[in-house]
């Protein structure tokens, strides 16, 4: 890159010498950037303006503009937005365009805007979030067909499978918590971008995205999840 103009949000930040950071950026033109930043780093979940040069993989950004007022998230929206950055930072490549992903990533910092003045708060906070792992896991190339199974099979409604990230869905005769009716799988079938998922799908994603963010993550879990979590603990 020389002089690209960039136009993202922060993701994440570290200290870096004594008067720059390492950011890192979620971006429109190169999906996640990298680089060093010499002033204050922006707020998180603005959107921002900058200029990237460099052939390496941490890139010198110049010119950093914050567009739009400052956004501040609480509660369980605060939680949210930490919950996308970290999969962001963790699962998303160096300097790949992700352009379903980062419209999906503006679109849900948007309605977490919202999210305290919501009717339902808990049911449309489900909705965004499996709307957006759906997008991501997706361009990450993981996305499921739920119309057969492991050995190339039509899913069966009075079925009961077990989900593997790299088979699919493998018939099972055991039914337990972690098992899926075939009934839900074909529950996908019919889904069309943009609308939001009714509860049976909603029940199924949960249970498959966090079963493949896990597998993706390997052996390091979310530190959002688990603060989350210890907050919702302490109010109970």
């Amino acid at each position: 890159m020389r002089n690209e103009e960039l136009h993202g949000y922060l993701i994440h930040h570290r200290k870096y010498r004594e008067r720059s950071h390492i950011v890192h950026l979620f971006t429109q033109e190169h999906g996640r950037v990298d680089g060093i930043l010499r002033q204050t780093p922006p707020p998180q979940y603005q959107p921002i303006c900058l200029q990237a040069s460099g052939k390496s993989d941490l890139k010198n950004f110049t010119k950093l503009e914050i567009v739009n007022q400052p956004v501040f998230f609480f509660g369980d929206a605060f939680f949210s937005g930490f919950y996308l950055n970290e999969l962001i930072l963790r699962l998303c490549p160096v300097e790949v365009e992700m352009p379903q992903t980062f419209v999906q990533y503006h679109q849900t910092l948007q309605q977490l805007q919202q999210l305290a003045q919501h009717e339902n708060p808990h049911l449309f906070l489900r909705q965004i979030l499996r709307q957006f792992e759906h997008a991501l896991l997706e361009e990450l190339g993981y996305a499921l067909d739920f119309s057969t199974d492991a050995q190339q099979h039509e899913i069966q409604a009075t079925q009961h499978y077990f989900f593997q990230l790299n088979e699919g869905f493998i018939p099972t005769t055991q039914q337990s918590r972690s098992t899926l009716s075939g009934q839900q799988i074909l529950s996908m079938r019919d889904y069309e971008k943009g609308r939001d998922f009714n509860p049976e799908q909603l029940q199924l994603l949960a249970q498959l995205y966090r079963q493949m963010i896990t597998s993706l993550l390997g052996d390091r879990p979310l530190k959002s999840r688990q603060l989350w979590v210890q907050n919702t603990q302490s109010k109970s």
